[in-house]
């Protein structure tokens, strides 16, 4: 059950049949960050993957991918592989350079790392805190693409190239003026150790910053890192399948599981501890290794001589955007934020005008998604603007003009 057809083998004209090896390779990342191809790679995001068939060592590329998803079952190396790869980006990269926000719903997997200095919010345990951290990383993205614009330039090492030389005058604690960097953009990784347990509280919501996040924030030095080990479709949409090309597949319980995150089978087959079949846009045929493994004493030293050089500076906005669950596997939205107000006013002006309220209406008018329309209807049922759906009849509208929207919206809050 463990052999696996490759056919053909690329750029040869033969088949080949992968047999396991009685014994498997013991792949430690001491020897791939000794080797030429890690040290000849100058990527910022690089990372060590593990070794080939041929015994080949294997670096990722992350700024590149530019996001990756990590699938597999209990015990098959996921969670090395996050560790793998977080070790492989705090040997590359100073704090200056790279920011992290990790998610750890399991609370233990990402313990060792709490409290470096390349975190910008403390390990993120909760759901709430996990869908403001991506709405935060949603308006830091959009910021970011603002100061793109002003510097005229395309992406974030440009960005970084121009501001180089640049300085800006800031007031210390005693009212002296010092120079500092006026500007360095880090890279952002934003790590999410089980999807599932998101997906379960807030798919909509998730799914949707994800595939924003997924779909623009390449340029400006964003990237996530996406695992499972339930690849179901509840929890690897096709929206998130669309935007995420990169994936990492480890031993699954089905075929279909593997179909799911690779579109292909094969990731039934594997062997467990560390096996995998990796695919990316620039390899879009996936290629098996052997992962490589860090023991967890080593991350202990890592990330404790990484404490012992700076204390961390957190960014409270990270976690207290405004998230409010609303029982229904959503999120109610916070249209009061980064320009979602003004979307809001205007649709109740429409159905306040049309004397009707449904999705269809709100994207004819507003030239908006289905979701957002859906999601702008529900807001305004709970708000007591319109009333309930009533079979295929249009909603009834409640209110009669703005007027009473700032008037009810006032007495709701009280």
């Amino acid at each position: 059950s463990s052999l696996r057809m490759e056919a053909p083998i690329p750029g040869q004209k033969a088949v080949g049949i992968e047999v396991p090896n009685k014994k498997a390779a013991d792949v430690r990342i001491r020897g791939i960050l000794d080797s030429p191809e890690w040290r000849k790679d100058d990527e910022p995001l690089a990372f060590a993957v593990g070794k080939d068939i041929t015994g080949t060592p294997v670096v990722g590329e992350l700024n590149k991918m530019p996001h990756l998803m990590i699938a597999g079952q209990t015990g098959s190396g996921k969670s090395v592989m996050i560790n793998t790869l977080l070790c492989s980006l705090l040997y590359r990269n100073a704090p200056s350079d790279m920011k992290l926000i990790l998610v750890d719903p399991k609370q233990v997997e990402m313990a060792p790392y709490q409290d470096i200095p390349h975190l910008l919010t403390p390990v993120i345990v909760e759901p709430e805190k996990t869908i403001s951290a991506l709405k935060w990383a949603v308006n830091e993205m959009e910021r970011r693409y603002s100061l793109l614009a002003e510097e005229k330039v395309r992406d974030i090492k440009s960005y970084n190239e121009k501001v180089k030389n640049k300085t800006v005058g800031v007031a210390d604690e005693d009212g002296n003026i010092q120079q500092v960097d006026g500007g360095h953009m880090p890279y952002v990784v934003i790590v999410i150790d089980e999807m599932a347990d998101l997906m379960m509280v807030a798919a909509r919501d998730v799914e949707a910053l994800i595939v924003r996040i997924a779909q623009k924030a390449r340029a400006v030095g964003i990237h996530l890192v996406l695992a499972t080990q339930r690849p179901s479709v509840n929890v690897i949409t096709g929206l998130i399948k669309a935007n995420v090309p990169a994936r990492i597949a480890f031993t699954v319980a089905s075929q279909v599981d593997s179909r799911t995150i690779l579109d292909q089978a094969g990731a039934e087959k594997l062997l467990g501890q560390g096996d995998m079949l990796m695919q990316t846009a620039a390899m879009p045929k996936p290629k098996r290794i052997q992962g490589a493994w860090v023991m967890d004493e080593e991350v202990l030293k890592i990330t404790d001589h990484l404490r012992m050089q700076s204390a961390p500076q957190y960014n409270d906005e990270i976690i207290s955007q405004p998230v409010q669950l609303n029982g229904k596997g959503g999120v109610v939205m916070d249209f009061d934020h980064e320009g979602g107000d003004d979307m809001f006013k205007d649709a109740v002006q429409v159905v306040i005008q049309s004397r009707k309220a449904s999705t269809s209406l709100l994207q004819r008018k507003l030239r908006v998604g289905y979701a957002r329309a859906a999601r702008i209807i529900e807001e305004m049922e709970e708000q007591g603007i319109i009333g309930p759906a009533d079979g295929s009849r249009p909603r009834e509208v409640l209110i009669h003009s703005m007027d009473e929207l700032d008037g009810g919206g006032s007495e709701g809050d009280l």
